[in-house]
């Protein structure tokens, strides 16, 4: 018999946004630890297949179609998927009501230990304070039930990019002025973003402009008042983003996906949040991060947030010296 039959069968669920994907790379890795010779699947969405592929967590991606509630064929299709798995254990990740309704598309008799929020599952965390806080914070608390403690944000070392057509000054501040296109509340104004942007470029600091083509006109609107932006609207994958953020001196950007991932990498980060977000729950995690929050984000003024900015730029700064003298006298 095939050796890979003997293999504990574990499934991992998530299927997003962006954000919350980011958040969860830790507790993938931590399941990974905790299952090293297992047989690892994780269930995701198209958007998320390449991160999930190129983390290194998984054997096997699988991806969900979401099927809609009157879309008979497609559950039944996705019974059959997961029933053919033969998982022994199910991480979820996600904790909807679609993956609650996943976890009744196996019958009892055939059900595999699940953790989760889910009620019934083996390893059930019911308590009200998983979803109170941070994702993250989350995550740790449901794991801890299965024995699983070492959850910390993944630092994303494994992406490897190749930055040479860029042509990169040798100090920047990567900007994140976008949002989705349905949050516009969510935005700092553009001239806001190139106010700073020139007063960088003073202390040869240049401002580089990430976004995609939803952020052209606004990334544009930066580069017409400060000219000496480097604009890498649509330039750039999400694993770029990352190497870019491992070699920036800092970060400003809205509450949108990319700013998690530049938080994780341990750039020194700056992340404008207004009223209508809740940044105990949802704000980036790493280990330089700082967090501006405004009721009106528009009334957030360019002296606060600069200062802010200036700040964790400085820390690093002070870090990095700090670094340089323990290697001199080691």
């Amino acid at each position: 018999m095939n050796a890979d039959n003997h293999r504990k069968k574990i499934l991992v669920i998530k299927l997003g946004a962006l954000g919350d994907f980011i958040q969860a790379l830790g507790p993938m890795a931590a399941i990974r630890r905790a299952h090293p010779d297992a047989h690892m699947t994780i269930l995701t969405t198209r958007p998320f297949e390449e991160l999930a592929h190129r983390c290194g967590y998984f054997d096997e991606i699988w991806l969900d179609d979401k099927p809609r509630a009157l879309d008979l064929t497609g559950w039944l299709s996705l019974r059959k998927k997961l029933l053919s798995g033969n998982f022994t254990r199910v991480y979820d990740l996600q904790n909807s009501d679609r993956t609650f309704f996943y976890f009744r598309l196996f019958p009892v008799a055939k059900r595999p230990e699940w953790v989760g929020a889910v009620k019934g599952a083996s390893h059930s965390n019911r308590s009200p304070d998983r979803s109170l806080g941070h994702a993250l914070e989350g995550h740790k608390q449901t794991l801890a039930l299965a024995g699983i403690k070492d959850v910390e944000i993944d630092d994303l070392k494994w992406v490897k990019e190749d930055l040479s057509g860029f042509d990169l000054p040798p100090s920047y501040v990567l900007f994140v002025p976008g949002c989705a296109p349905q949050h516009p509340q969510k935005r700092w104004p553009a001239e806001h973003f190139a106010a700073i942007g020139n007063l960088l470029v003073q202390r040869n600091i240049r401002p580089v402009l990430l976004g995609t083509g939803v952020e052209k006109d606004i990334n544009a609107n930066i580069r017409n008042i400060c000219p000496e932006s480097l604009d890498l609207t649509g330039k750039t994958t999400l694993f770029q983003v990352v190497a870019l953020a491992r070699s920036a001196s800092g970060a400003l950007g809205n509450d949108t996906g990319p700013i998690h991932l530049i938080a994780a990498t341990g750039c020194p980060c700056v992340a404008l949040f207004s009223g209508t977000s809740d940044k105990i729950k949802h704000a980036p995690r790493g280990k330089n991060v700082t967090i501006i929050q405004e009721g009106e984000l528009r009334n957030l003024n360019v002296k606060t947030a600069y200062n802010a900015l200036m700040k964790t730029l400085a820390q690093r700064e002070a870090a990095s010296d700090d670094m340089k003298r323990t290697e001199k006298t080691g």
